[in-house]
């Protein structure tokens, strides 16, 4: 069949194919498939009974939360009956990895802190309960009763629920630094010791309350900052599942299905049409078309026969193959770029987020205040216990609540925004990196096109292009796809003997004549720097229908919303440099770069980061993934290979690009909100700090002073919403 535009790289897409090689993947009597359009008890409904009856299906369950059906099915089931069966009732269904989807550390950690989170809660309010009676004016025997009840409640609380705090303060003074939790240890801690010091010798001041505030209200910002990302995990972890590490793997005669990093060389495995290449190696039988967009972003599929070098990554069009393998797994050139991604990944990671420049400047502020509020009462009044009260206090008054909350309240309610218009912030510096972009990358193939070839002009209805439909309707070519597609109208021919020839295309007899469908040196035609196939009925001359790539929706307006912000824009490709200048003509892009090698578009952004630019990356291949990585921030579709969804900052959702410039909108309002929240803090220290110093600093002031701050960033975050 003639070049063509190259199929969609989406990891369902990459998976599907597998799914048709193996024909089945039962993994025990469970399957799981991946259901993204379901949305209503209705569609739970639909797709049991659609399922039900389907032999070897002994039942079906829909999570319309995670909008997945889990089927309980008899061994060797095929996943494709069912897929099949629900795309025939309407909706979408893919196989996902039950082993991807098992219970992560990540996932752990959330428990664990909202349980944490939920003791420390609950113990608050009982202690702020019995510190009424002690506001309100108890005294003696009765006060001192209400703070050994408070304490009772307050240590074992402290001592389980500010664990993270402890252990994150340890890990930083183990290796002499101070971080923010240095600070908010030590308050608690001498809060608590301090509060217990006082109740021991009836004192009239106890700050079980305070500690508990603080402890609640910085587990709260940990587990705000926690959920920023669960979505992100989950959401990337399914992604990741729908990658399907299988490989089928011929020895005499028979074909098995094992793990691609259990081959060796001299393996030989079959790729069958519509799979992906598994492995490096060498073609030894058959003969197809290999589409290598994913690997160098050529849009042109080339021919592919015994002798031929074929790399993992590469997608099998039209014939069945069997390669001998040269390198498979972690040696395979799937992984050959991870030096590469490695390196400048390394680099990207030296960015400091604001809150850790934040805290690099408030740790040691917190404590030299605090030692020189004790050093100044203890000299002017003697009294040990009064400065070491009013030390403590200094530091729970300046405890950094709100600088805890500062950042998470707002990436939470950014990133839930960015979630809900199709945008999945992977990383937590992401949105601060997005803020400050001034020049955007692009790659072409599968990131501002679809990668899915259209007839570039209306095709004349006529006898010839009726027998070229009745041709593409033997070939599943994403050529003859696109003819068909294009065929309202017209009834095709009716093709007597159809068959396809591998790695050429495809023929029949019509009227007493052969017609073929194809390449241009199949049918005797001279090729051009159009995708193009190629018809040839009888001895007439072969005739041309020409292609183009499908733009990816809202490519044009994103591109035009970038040029109003100010932003410079490029386009780097693999592909010609004919399809490539046109696709930037379209856009309007002028800075353009084509034939362009995987280690030259990380040099190309390096370069542009070397002169002080501030470099979006937008890609989706094998070949991108350097440059994702060399990027000061970098998106990827969710179509894309998932080396370059890992490379990724963000992930783009849908198919429509224009979310991004709406993303670029809320970055900055999300960094001027944090900024807003640090201000909030300064503002909140600058009153209260003099007040604690002075010795006016009662534990119900504390508190109630905390709480007003933590508020305030949180309202002020919410208002992203």
């Amino acid at each position: 069949m003639a070049a063509s535009a190259p199929i969609s790289a989406c990891p369902a897409c990459d998976a599907a194919p597998l799914a048709r090689e193996t024909a089945s993947r039962a993994i025990g009597d469970k399957l799981i498939l991946s259901l993204p359009t379901i949305h209503c008890a209705a569609c739970i409904s639909a797709v049991e009974r659609g399922l039900a009856g389907l032999p070897g299906l002994k039942d079906a369950r829909v999570n319309l939360t995670l909008k997945r059906v889990t089927l309980t099915t008899a061994p060797g089931f095929p996943a494709t009956d069912a897929i099949t069966r629900l795309a025939d009732i309407g909706y979408e269904a893919h196989e996902l990895d039950p082993g991807q989807l098992t219970q992560t550390a990540a996932a752990r950690t959330g428990r664990d802190l909202l349980m944490r989170l939920g003791v420390a809660g609950f113990a608050m309010m009982n202690v702020m309960l019995l510190s009424v009676a002690v506001w309100s004016g108890a005294e003696a025997a009765t006060r001192d009763m209400f703070h050994w009840i408070s304490a009772a409640i307050a240590l074992p609380t402290i001592a389980f629920s500010a664990q993270p705090f402890f252990r994150n303060a340890w890990r930083a003074l183990s290796v002499r630094r101070l971080n923010m939790d240095v600070p908010i240890s030590l308050a608690i801690l001498l809060a608590g010791a301090m509060s217990l010091w006082e109740v021991a010798h009836s004192g009239h001041h106890a700050y079980f309350d305070a500690a508990l505030s603080l402890t609640f209200f910085l587990l709260a910002g940990r587990y705000l900052d926690h959920r920023s990302r669960a979505v992100a995990r989950s959401a990337a972890q399914e992604l990741a599942a729908l990658d399907v590490p299988r490989a089928l793997r011929v020895r005499h005669g028979k074909a098995e299905e094992v793990a691609v990093d259990t081959l060796t060389p001299g393996d030989i495995v079959r790729v069958r049409p519509g799979g992906r290449v598994p492995v490096d190696g060498i073609i030894r039988k058959g003969q197809s078309e290999i589409d290598r967009a994913l690997l160098t972003g050529e849009s042109l599929p080339v021919f592919a026969a015994p002798g031929q070098i074929v790399a993992a990554g590469e997608v099998n069009l039209t014939g069945p193959l069997e390669v001998e393998v040269t390198a498979a797994g972690n040696d395979s050139s799937l992984h050959r770029m991870a030096e590469l991604v490695a390196i400048a990944e390394t680099r990207r990671n030296r960015y400091t987020s604001l809150a850790d420049r934040a805290a690099r400047i408030y740790a040691p502020g917190v404590h030299l205040l605090a030692l020189f509020a004790f050093l100044g009462w203890i000299t002017a009044t003697g009294d040990l216990r009064l400065a070491l009260n009013i030390a403590v206090a200094v530091l729970i008054i300046t405890c950094p609540c709100a600088l805890g909350l500062a950042v998470p309240a707002v990436t939470t309610a950014a990133t839930g925004r960015l979630f809900k218009r199709g945008l999945l912030v992977k990383n937590a510096t992401a949105l601060e990196r997005l803020a400050e972009v001034d020049t955007v990358v692009f790659d072409k193939t599968g990131t501002l096109t679809m990668g899915l070839p259209r007839l570039r002009e209306d095709p004349v209805h006529d006898t010839g292009f009726a027998v070229a439909l009745g041709l593409a309707q033997g070939s599943a070519h994403p050529l003859a796809k696109a003819l068909l597609q294009a065929a309202e109208g017209t009834t095709p021919a009716q093709i007597e003997q159809l068959a396809e020839v591998p790695g050429h295309g495809v023929q029949g007899q019509w009227q007493g004549q052969t017609v073929r469908l194809g390449r241009a040196e199949w049918v005797g035609a001279t090729a051009g720097n159009d995708t193009a196939v190629w018809l040839q009925i009888g001895d007439q001359p072969p005739r041309a229908f020409t292609f183009t790539d499908s733009l990816r929706p809202g490519a044009a307006e994103l591109v035009a919303a970038l040029r109003e912000q100010g932003k410079s824009v490029h386009l780097l490709s693999g592909d010609a440099p004919g399809p490539v200048g046109a696709l930037a003509r379209e856009l309007g892009i002028s800075e353009w770069r084509a034939a362009i090698l995987p280690a030259e578009k990380a040099a190309f952004v390096e370069a542009l980061a070397a002169q002080n630019n501030r470099v979006l990356m937008v890609g989706d291949g094998l070949n991108d993934t350097a440059a994702l990585a060399a990027a000061h921030v970098s998106v990827a579709p969710a179509s894309a290979l998932d080396a370059a969804r890992v490379a990724s900052d963000i992930v783009l959702l849908g198919r429509d690009l224009a979310p991004l410039s709406g993303a670029l909108v809320t970055a900055r309002k999300a960094t001027a909100r944090i900024r807003e929240n640090f201000a909030i803090a300064a503002a909140y220290n600058a009153v209260a700090i003099p007040i604690a110093l002075a010795g006016f600093a009662t534990p119900l002031m504390a508190a109630l002073a905390m709480s007003l701050s933590s508020i305030c960033v949180s309202m002020n975050a919410l208002r992203l919403r």
